[in-house]
């Protein structure tokens, strides 16, 4: 009877027991699955504000980048952004970079881009530049790296095909660009050299070789063109005359060198002072074209160099109208008369 007793206790025990592990289990998979619930719901939170940049940079802390995404998409987003990401990966390293959040990302989906460091691309647009310094600034002030850090990888990629310092402004067509901002200085320089060198197909290498130029050479001399008139309709008349001025073997004397020898695109009335300066890049001493392109050049221009119509005029002045247009002539005492009339008016203006 004993025995009977105590085989129905181990059993009842044993009945107990498995009902606990049962109950645990059940508890265990009710805590998982809310946990997993809520870990949907982070996952899944759908960003409703204003499109956002987020900007990470190789000497932030994940805590600054915890703060960063709070400012910029709000508290509830940005906290729960962090939250995915640092459980996901938490790299600061790998997620170096520029990313864009739009309205409808899902933190999912930008954490992932984080932890894979599947960066935005950023714009970068340049046009009416002159100097390379501010080529340098504009570019770099979009990418990690400094504008000496961009001159010094023009000094290594471009010297290395061929481009001498002087020439360095027409490795450059101005237009907007794409790069990933951890790009490197030199990575970037050798795109917008490819970009340029694309330009540069094989009709327009033609149509240089036909004017007897090279294609730095019409650069340069669609750098003066486009220092000489704002008016881009007059720019292939003003080409043409240039071209003229090349074939006859006559200096170009023009003006916009002279300013950039002297380091002054400020002065509006360029004097006989002036033209004293000791430059190759005074046309007014020095025959034939610049060493290389006084301002990086437009698209535009170029193609008004190469398609610039036949034309009789070698000389040319503003206007005294002040409309920007400028009077030609092939008389040089005829523009003797446009030149006194111009400066007459420049006078009267004080």
């Amino acid at each position: 009877m004993k025995k009977n007793i105590n085989v129905s206790r181990r059993k009842s025990v044993k009945h107990r027991n498995s009902t606990r592990v049962v109950v645990v289990l059940a508890v265990i998979l009710l805590i998982c699955g809310l946990l997993a619930g809520m870990a949907a719901l982070m996952a899944y939170k759908t960003y409703h504000g204003k499109e956002v940049e987020l900007e990470i940079s190789p000497e932030m802390s994940a805590e600054r980048v915890k703060d960063m995404m709070i400012d910029q998409l709000g508290e509830d987003y940005g906290i729960t952004l962090y939250r995915v990401w640092n459980f996901r990966s938490g790299d600061v390293d790998k997620a170096v970079g520029h990313y864009v959040v739009k309205p409808g990302d899902r933190v999912w989906s930008v954490a992932n881009r984080l932890k894979a460091g599947a960066q935005t691309p950023v714009k970068v647009t340049f046009n009416n530049i002159r100097l390379m310094e501010d080529l340098a600034r504009v570019v770099a002030s979009k990418m990690n790296f400094s504008a000496d850090d961009f001159i010094r990888a023009c000094d290594k990629e471009l010297t290395a095909i061929g481009y001498k310092r002087e020439e360095y402004p027409a490795a450059f067509i101005p237009d907007t660009y794409e790069f990933y901002v951890t790009e490197s200085a030199e990575k970037v320089v050798r795109t917008l050299v490819d970009y340029r060198d694309k330009f540069w197909n094989g009709e327009r290498v033609a149509k240089a070789e036909k004017r007897g130029l090279t294609p730095i050479g019409v650069m340069t001399l669609a750098s003066i063109v486009e220092e000489e008139s704002s008016k881009t309709d007059e720019r292939q008349i003003i080409a043409g005359l240039y071209l003229n001025r090349l074939k006859r073997g006559m200096k170009l004397q023009a003006d916009p060198t002279v300013k950039f020898a002297l380091g002054d695109f400020s002065i509006r009335r360029v004097l006989n002072k002036h033209l004293e300066v000791e430059s190759p890049y005074n046309t007014y001493k020095y025959e034939g074209l610049p060493p290389g392109p006084i301002r990086i050049v437009e698209k535009a221009t170029i193609d008004a160099v190469l398609d610039a119509p036949e034309v009789e005029y070698l000389y040319m002045c503003a206007r005294e109208d002040f409309s920007g247009y400028h009077n030609f002539t092939d008389d040089y005492n005829v523009h003797l008369a446009n030149a006194r009339r111009y400066q007459a008016k420049l006078d009267s203006q004080k």
